[in-house]
């Protein structure tokens, strides 16, 4: 199954973090069919969360077209999510950020195993 293009991805994924309470915003816009998505989760205390897909590698034997997220800092500080997006950025300028508010840390995100 083909994977969903990430400009729609993002938009469903604003619209359910909507409807579940959640604040979020697109923080910066990648490449409309096939840019990298990275996820912020500010917790709002002096601790924050960042996401980044999945490699492929984890979840190849399913087939499901959708996508698949891991940590890349788990409670660390808002700066060392900032950080490690920038050194994101270097390497592909064509991502997408969208950055959650959210005392809970919920992100409502598929992740790998």
């Amino acid at each position: 199954m083909p994977r969903l293009r990430s400009d729609f991805w993002v938009s469903a994924h604003l619209r359910r973090l909507a409807v579940e309470g959640i604040s979020a915003v697109q923080r910066r816009r990648g490449a409309a069919e096939a840019g990298a998505i990275f996820v912020k989760v500010d917790r709002l205390d002096g601790r924050a969360d960042l996401y980044g897909p999945a490699p492929q590698a984890l979840f190849e034997d399913e087939d499901t077209g959708g996508r698949r997220f891991v940590a890349m800092v788990w409670e660390g500080t808002p700066l060392d999510a900032e950080e490690r997006l920038t050194k994101e950025i270097r390497f592909d300028s064509d991502l997408w950020i969208i950055e959650i508010d959210d005392r809970e840390g919920r992100h409502l995100l598929d992740l790998a195993e």
